[in-house]
């Protein structure tokens, strides 16, 4: 009797094990080595940073819900941190990697990021997010396919291109910080723009006649809006930062900093090669740079005049940017459940009206939201909630409406509950673009237009099928409202994804607040978790 009792409980023991190994989701691993290295992307020898000897760095494919373990060695001789962009690090600010959640890896020391890419599909990018590292590379594409067997609008395409474009300088990012942003001084114009981290026809995408590619664009630069287009080819616009879009056809795409877009496009135009076009908007001097696009059996290379893009037109772009709509009957994560609420049925329980200035603060250039200009504190403000340490940030630090007062400096962050539905409204009285992003969620982009928003505004919001989104664009003197719902509890960076705005204080953090204090709402932090500042010396709890 007890051997058959001990029989059936290993029985049992086994059944549990290889049912739970099956029914978790799948673990990818990588081992990223962080590096200096010689680069040339403007035919200037810089010094850039590597991932594996990379510039871009590799790519990182993912299937919805895939569990990513990253370690990251560090072997620059500054601390380092990356972020990525559009993950929205479900209950876990702990993996964000911007230094308002986690303590930068040092110089020969290493970390492993543990983020799962809980219910998202789609396009987005990493990138370095600590002492302006971003000037210098660091940054990859991040594709997130859809689970097998759920259904994608649009047939499989014959390949997946991921391009990385932006502006970029020649002058060292450490001179950059250091003699211009540290100095009270605003960037000065960029040298140029990459594709994929090259300059001038410097890259080549191989495709074949009548066949059709997917592109995945993501603008990684550091302080300019672009266009993108391809020499005598349509754009179908199919995907926005995880969200299946309409699939409105396009000649060119504006794509403000931070933002990630999909399209199709079909190789249907006789056997050569097409220029690939990636053009700055809204900048006095408009910079161009080109890729090629290589039909596989063509002996004709590029030629002809560029393609038309536009350049400083903003009422061009506003209507572009109404046009991007949801795609309502795509299956795939959403950021509602179906058919438990809409949108455009919800009364936001408040209203937020975020206003960007440009103050100047003790003789210096810095960046403000509602006159506060972010300053970082000496331990990061994740940490310093979690061990309930005083004196580095206090809740409630940045008013929630602009209040016209001279900038001043504060390590601002604002209070929200878990759950709440709310308004955020972009307020823009500056004569340039403005690109928003916030961590950790996916809002409604709820409409867009010229001068002061009013509560009027609201009734041309688009309340059946904007688009669901992480970053937004504000245009000069206008105003971008958005619907977010904030049902993941964490501390959560707010900023402009102009980097030398962001650098200088165009930033703060959204602390997303359960009173539970349960598992369910907010992973614990984990047992590697840095610690840094005033928590250094402390213990982290097990997970």
């Amino acid at each position: 009797m007890r051997e058959c009792k001990l029989l059936s409980f290993a029985i049992v023991l086994v059944l549990f094990l290889v049912n739970g190994v099956n029914g978790e989701d799948p673990y990818r691993f990588f081992t990223w080595k962080i590096t200096y290295g010689d680069i040339y992307p403007l035919g200037v020898k810089q010094q850039g940073i590597l991932i594996n000897g990379q510039f871009p760095g590799p790519q990182i494919d993912a299937v919805t819900n895939d569990n990513l373990v990253i370690s990251v060695f560090n072997y620059l001789r500054e601390p380092f941190l990356i972020s990525w962009d559009g993950i929205q690090q479900r209950r876990n600010s702990w993996q964000d990697g911007v230094y308002g959640t986690n303590c930068p890896i040092l110089p020969g020391k290493n970390f492993t990021y543990n983020i799962q890419v809980k219910d998202q599909i789609g396009s987005f990018f990493y990138f370095p997010s600590f002492l302006f590292h971003k000037a210098a590379g660091g940054f990859g594409g991040i594709r997130i396919w859809s689970r097998p067997k759920i259904p994608v609008p649009f047939p499989n395409p014959a390949g997946d291109f991921t391009v990385l474009a932006g502006d970029w300088y020649k002058t060292n990012h450490y001179i950059l910080r250091r003699s211009y942003l540290e100095f009270g001084r605003n960037l000065p114009s960029p040298d140029g723009l990459l594709i994929n981290g090259r300059g001038w026809n410097g890259y080549t995408f191989t495709v074949d006649q009548g066949r059709t590619y997917r592109f995945r664009i993501s603008n990684v630069g550091l302080t300019t809006s672009i266009n993108f287009r391809i020499q005598g080819h349509k754009l179908k616009l199919v995907e926005v930062e995880g969200s299946h879009t309409l699939q409105n056809i396009y000649d060119s795409l504006d794509i403000h900093l931070g933002q990630s877009y999909s399209v199709l496009v079909t190789a249907d135009q006789p056997v050569q090669d097409y220029y690939v076009v990636v053009s700055s908007r809204f900048t006095p001097r408009v910079l161009t740079t080109t890729a090629v696009l290589h039909y596989s059996n063509s002996r004709k290379g590029v030629s002809g005049p560029l393609p038309w893009g536009p350049s400083t037109q903003v009422a061009w772009s506003l209507s572009q940017a109404r046009s991007i709509r949801w795609n309502l009957t795509a299956s795939g994560p959403r950021p509602n459940p179906q058919g438990s609420y809409h949108y455009g049925l919800i009364k936001p329980a408040r209203t937020i009206m975020l206003a960007n200035s440009a103050p100047y603060i003790n003789g210096k250039q810095r960046f403000a939201v509602n006159s506060v200009s972010y300053v970082q504190p000496d331990t990061p403000l994740k940490v310093a909630d979690y061990f309930k340490i005083p004196g580095v940030f206090s809740v409630g630090s940045i008013p929630t409406n602009p209040t016209g007062g001279s900038g001043y400096l504060q390590t601002s962050v604002m209070h929200a509950n878990f759950r709440e539905y709310v308004e955020i409204v972009f307020q823009n009285w500056e004569d340039t673009v403005q690109s928003w992003h916030i961590d950790g969620y996916s809002f409604f982009v709820m409409g867009m237009d010229g001068g002061q928003w009013t509560p009027a505004s609201r009734v041309r919001y688009n309340l059946r099928d904007t688009v669901a989104r992480s970053t937004t664009q504000v245009y000069p003197r206008s105003w971008t409202a958005i619907y977010v719902a904030l049902d993941n509890v964490g501390m959560w960076n707010v900023r402009s994804e102009n980097w030398a705005r962001q650098y200088l204080g165009q930033q703060f953090y959204l602390r997303v607040y359960s009173p539970a204090n349960s598992w369910r709402d907010e992973y614990p932090i984990p047992r590697n978790a840095l610690l840094c500042g005033r928590a250094r010396g402390r213990r982290t709890r097990p997970l």
